[in-house]
């Protein structure tokens, strides 16, 4: 393996790479940084996980030097909000011996926090296309003083319908820039656009080409599974041997909301990152994930570039990717850095055919997914579960001895209520002894407080309200009596007398 050291970077940014335990770099890296270091324009080829963020980040933080004068110098642009955030946590830990200054910028958070570090003069700048393009038009972003600028995950900004935004950030660039475009894959419009705002780049391929599609130290399990099964399938591979962090991917933001709160019911600790949350709900579920407070993560697609952990050992696939592009960005999320993963697709019946294509496409050989349940015994077998698991860390919470409320309010109806509270409602008219009032059944005063159900009569009151109205005892509304200043209910007999003063 070949240290940082021996590529030529500065020995404080070494020593901040070392304190973290990074000292070996990757493929990548050793091919990328000499270059990057002369000011060669490249064009990286290479999968999420093998190391980019540093190939690039290490070289332009050298070339803007000790201590760079403010303002904005380098521009990283990237595809989604997620993966700012962890390109700019990688290029923070490589400047913490430096003044250098970096900055995310990107939508679903507040512009004045990102405005105040610009004006406090940042000189690296990560962000999203659309809030880049937002803050330049208002003026408050300055790229003109850019000397390096750097495109990650170039194919998947084109994806996303980036493309046009791309293009207006280059141009607001000088033209004698150091450019590097980073991409898993090299469609078209990506190699034109390089032919178009690169100077003679290099192209530099991580792995050998005659490499096959799929990761070799990635193991692959494809089960046709039950929907209604699924969760109890999950909750036993989560228990497996050596099991570490997981991720877990959904198809919708309903079913990653569902199944974290299920897991976590059962007893796992688990977050979500999901369209439905605000960015700051992302961050620290993110954030949590990454330090290990929580050891699962359920995501959807969105999310799915920005999961750079390196201790990833399983990722599940809830409902199978629409393609195989995607199927390979999500087993990618495990067996990075040179570890081992398992990957586990699950396949309802009505996706057969999306399986024979991706299994087709990256030359799987099992055309038809194996029949699973989770009593199945072969699953056990594949993923190292200790057998005799069952679906839930934690026993059911013991039935707690009632209370007095509740037994009073037992007493008071039949007990049982329903989410819509019907039943309850039904049971306010009845009374202690289970009858309903108007069967020859008087309520006692505290059942009456409670239920706001009619009163007794007084003694020697009429049946008529003085309007010709008869009451019905059993079944008037509760709440549509009123007491009146004389201290008589609404239903009063008219000839009652009062005992309270006259207003």
């Amino acid at each position: 393996m070949t240290t940082f050291t021996e590529l030529g970077i500065a020995p404080d940014i070494v020593e901040a790479l070392a304190g973290k335990g990074i000292i070996d770099a990757f493929p990548i890296q050793e091919q990328t940084i000499p270059l990057a270091l002369t000011g060669q324009d490249i064009i990286g080829q290479a999968k999420t996980g093998t190391g980019k963020t540093f190939g690039f980040g290490l070289p332009i933080i050298q070339r803007l030097g000790d201590d760079p004068e403010h303002g904005v110098k380098v521009l990283v642009v990237v595809p989604t909000r997620e993966l700012c955030v962890q390109v700019t946590e990688d290029l923070e830990l490589a400047t913490s011996n430096r003044p250098t200054k970096v900055v995310s910028i990107y939508g679903g958070k507040a512009y004045e926090g990102q405005i105040e570090q610009l004006k406090a003069g940042a000189q690296i700048v990560v962000g999203t296309p659309g809030r880049l393009l937002d803050l330049a038009s208002q003026r408050l972003l300055s790229l003109k003083d850019v000397t390096e600028m750097v495109l990650d995950e170039a194919d998947k900004m084109l994806d996303l319908g980036f493309l046009a935004d791309i293009e207006k950030l280059f141009a607001q660039t000088p033209p004698t820039r150091h450019t590097m475009l980073f991409s898993a894959t090299m469609p078209g419009p990506i190699v034109a656009l390089a032919r178009r705002f690169m100077t003679r780049p290099i192209h530099i391929r991580a792995n050998d080409p005659d490499e096959g599609l799929t990761q070799a130290n990635i193991k692959h399990l494809v089960y046709r599974a039950h929907s209604l099964d699924k969760d109890e399938v999950i909750s036993r591979i989560l228990q497996a041997e050596g099991r570490g962090k997981t991720v877990i991917f959904t198809r919708t933001k309903r079913a990653a909301a569902k199944l974290v709160e299920e897991l976590n019911d059962r007893g796992f600790n688990a977050a979500a990152v999901h369209g439905d949350l605000n960015q700051d709900q992302r961050e620290r579920a993110m954030a949590a994930f990454k330090a290990g407070r929580k050891d699962v993560l359920i995501a959807t697609d969105v999310a799915a570039r920005g999961i750079d952990v390196d201790d990833v050992t399983h990722v599940i696939n809830h409902t199978i990717p629409d393609d195989d592009k995607t199927y390979l960005h999500r087993a990618g999320r495990t067996g990075r850095a040179g570890k081992t993963g398992i990957a586990v697709t699950f396949v309802d019946w009505d996706d057969l055919h999306k399986w024979a294509l991706i299994n087709r496409a990256l030359e799987f050989g099992q055309p038809e997914p194996t029949e699973t349940y989770s009593s199945s015994p072969h699953l056990f077998t594949d993923l190292d579960i200790p057998e005799g698991t069952k679906g839930r860390l934690k026993p059911a919470a013991p039935t707690a001895a009632p209370s007095r409320s509740s037994t009073a309010g037992r007493r008071e109806g039949d007990g049982r209520s329903d989410a819509s509270g019907e039943r309850s409602s039904r049971s306010r008219r009845r009374t202690r002894s289970g009858k309903p009032v108007g069967e020859g059944a008087a309520p006692s005063d505290g059942a009456a407080a409670e239920s706001d159900a009619p009163q007794e009569k007084e003694p020697g009151a009429g049946t008529h309200d003085g309007k010709g109205k008869e009451h019905h005892d059993g079944n008037a509304a509760p709440r549509r009596r009123r007491r009146r200043r004389g201290g008589r209910s609404g239903g009063s007999a008219a000839g009652a007398p009062s005992t309270a003063p006259t207003a």
